[in-house]
């Protein structure tokens, strides 16, 4: 017995010692020769080519109201900031599928502040900003379009020289609740636009836009108007959600004629 595990301990040995010994290595000539420098310069690395943005301006669509504020309220208990706010749903898929960028200042039902508002139509270059909201009275089936207007402020009384407060240069910058006086006129124009197509898809309203103190647009920079629904009183409430086909109609064929120049594409 210790005979067999004696030569078995050998032949294992013997088999350990020939596999640990180096495989014999090829004679010098047969070696591969390490491959020549090349003179040919790296390729340059490729960059990601940047996402190609659909042109003209970005649409800014705000839905009045949301969170504690409900906006006007029908009788059979609907509110109007949740009408606005699928409206604006609807308008915004219906520009998108033209190409427009379509930005919402709210998308749920919170209230932003009306300088967070504004502010997420500043901060783009090109902004067309539109507030949505749905009246309480009115002739039911109209819409009217409105651009600011700032309050006229009344003539000072005449005071002596010593009494009167020095002059503000003409260049200062305008402050936050004044931005809108820059485009005045192009959110008049921008209105009036709007109101010739508001009238085609509701009969009975206005043909021009009308001009009001509205707290959504006196901070936006650039063109801001208002679409105003009549009204939430409508026996039948789904009226109005169904209004928001021919509302971003509309919008659609006023951006058209507001940039002849950026037409995206439909009818």
């Amino acid at each position: 017995m210790l005979l067999i595990i004696f030569a078995s301990v050998g032949a294992c040995a013997l088999a350990t010692f020939s596999t640990a010994q180096a495989p014999p290595q090829s004679p010098p000539s047969q070696q591969q020769a390490p491959p020549a420098p090349s003179n040919q310069p790296a390729p340059p690395l490729q960059s990601p080519a940047p996402p190609q943005l659909p042109p003209g301006p970005v649409i800014v669509l705000d839905p009045a109201h949301g969170g504690t504020d409900n906006g006007a309220r029908g009788q059979s208990g609907v509110f109007e900031k949740d009408i606005v706010l699928n409206m604006a749903r609807t308008v915004r898929a219906e520009l998108q599928s033209r190409g427009y960028r379509v930005v919402l200042t709210r998308d749920d039902d919170s209230n932003p502040s009306y300088d967070d508002r504004a502010a997420v139509a500043n901060a783009f270059r090109d902004a067309i900003f539109i507030t949505l909201h749905v009246a309480s009275t009115g002739t039911p089936g109209t819409a009217r379009a409105y651009y600011n207007q700032f309050w006229t402020p009344l003539p000072a009384a005449a005071s002596s020289d010593a009494d009167a407060k020095p002059n503000i240069p003409a260049n200062t910058l305008n402050p936050w609740n004044q931005a809108q006086r820059g485009s005045l006129d192009a959110s008049h124009r921008l209105a009036d636009l709007l109101q010739l197509q508001l009238v085609q898809v509701f009969s009975g309203s206005p043909v021009t836009s009308s001009a009001a103190p509205i707290r959504e647009l006196r901070s936006v920079v650039g063109p801001a108007v208002a679409i105003e629904l009549s009204s939430v009183a409508v026996p039948n409430p789904e009226s109005l959600g169904a209004a928001a086909n021919p509302v971003a109609m509309a919008i659609y064929r006023t951006l058209t004629a507001f940039h002849p120049a950026l037409p995206v594409g439909g009818n």
